[in-house]
């Protein structure tokens, strides 16, 4: 008898814990793609748009099916750039919906005489 309520439990723990491993590397590919997008970003020749591409590219070939709804915003200053990757991890658990945000900021490099 008591093996009908430890099954439902334990099966539930394990789901529960993949979905938390999901979560976690979706997050890393946030921000490593955020990263990558700053690097193009704060360039000397760099701009917002090639950022935004480099960021979005990294997404594609990282994160496969981990990383779904994704958005990325940058914003470049004359002196700091900006990347934003937001997105929502899989879902093994219907109804359960984690977004993830993840941001990375640096300086513009510029020639200061």
């Amino acid at each position: 008898m008591e093996i009908v309520v430890v099954i439902p439990a334990v099966l539930l723990l394990l789901f529960l814990s993949i979905q938390v491993a999901m979560y976690s590397v979706a997050r890393s590919v946030a921000l490593n793609a955020a990263q990558e997008g700053l690097t193009a970003a704060r360039g000397y020749n760099g701009s917002a748009a090639a950022g935004s591409a480099r960021a979005q590219d990294f997404v594609t070939r990282a994160g496969g099916d981990l990383l779904t709804d994704t958005h990325v915003s940058v914003t470049r200053t004359a002196t700091q750039a900006t990347v934003t990757v937001t997105g929502s991890s899989l879902s093994l658990v219907p109804g359960l919906h984690w977004q993830i945000r993840q941001s990375a900021t640096g300086p513009v490099e510029r020639w200061i005489e």
